[in-house]
């Protein structure tokens, strides 16, 4: 493992595949998770569902205790943008989750996020999840060898404007994470391409888009960690953990590691096993 550009971490392919472990456990948690969003639900039982999850496959939520945060996920509903703590909340038919996951396997870290319509939503709010989503996989399929940070960037906001009238939360991106959670570089959501650290092999990224309706300003609770947009817009949050190989891209918290979904992008998948 080496250093480059200013801190950021290069992981050897075995690290890589430590890390894809931690990813099949995340997503496989967020996928059951999915399945248990519900009218009648609370984010606890949300957030004990995921720590079971996490445990049963032989990892550790990364959440749990990262700077006193005192959950395994983070539950966002309705105007909470992201890092809302679970708790007695309800869902209730029509609202919007984003839930938030990460796990380490042998000091090694996954984190992604999907956003979950409980029951039937809006029209407007279906919308936002497909744009908020098809924007992540967007600025995935950016990411190549020898690019750039800032190509995934602006691929996540061209799709974003060409599609709607969507705020871009600016305060918060995505970021690089291997043998710690938050790591050098900041991937911002908005921006010119061609910028910051050059996209070699090791290198893995997190990618997760926040969008609301509305602005893009955010306000932070008084809890000191639930982000909610300041015109009481609802938001929505995609994330996927990747990372580029010789041979293409592989989306490691992704169940099929990307493969369908890079497929439908015309992108090299670039997977191990």
């Amino acid at each position: 493992m080496g250093l480059r550009d200013r801190g950021v971490e290069i992981k050897t392919p075995e690290q890589i595949d430590a890390m894809r472990r931690a990813g099949l456990v995340v997503g496989q948690t967020l996928e059951t998770l999915r399945a248990a969003v519900r009218p009648g639900i609370s984010t606890a039982e949300l957030d004990a569902i995921a720590e079971d999850s996490i445990r049963s496959r032989g990892a550790t939520p990364s959440f749990l205790g990262y700077q006193d945060f005192p959950a395994s996920i983070c539950a966002s509903v309705n105007d909470e943008v992201v890092h809302g703590i679970p708790g007695d909340r309800v869902l209730a038919e029509g609202d919007l989750i984003s839930i938030d996951c990460g796990a380490i396997v042998e000091g090694w870290h996954g984190d992604a996020a999907i956003s979950v319509a409980v029951g039937t939503v809006s029209p407007e709010v279906t919308r936002l999840m497909e744009v908020t989503e098809a924007a992540m996989w967007r600025g995935i399929a950016a990411a190549r060898l020898g690019g750039r940070v800032t190509d995934i960037s602006h691929a996540i906001e061209g799709y974003v404007k060409r599609n709607g009238r969507y705020g871009i939360l600016e305060d918060y991106v995505g970021h690089g994470i291997g043998s710690a959670m938050h790591q050098p570089p900041n991937v911002p959501n908005f921006g010119r391409p061609g910028k910051g650290p050059k996209i070699v092999e090791g290198l893995a990224l997190a990618i997760e888009p926040m969008i609301t309706l509305g602005t893009k300003e955010s306000i932070v609770l008084d809890d000191e960690w639930t982000v909610i947009t300041a015109d009481g817009s609802w938001a929505a949050h995609f994330e996927h953990t990747m990372t580029v190989t010789s041979t293409g891209t592989w989306v490691l918290t992704a169940l099929d590691g990307g493969e369908e979904m890079l497929g439908r992008l015309g992108v090299p998948f670039g997977g191990r096993g």
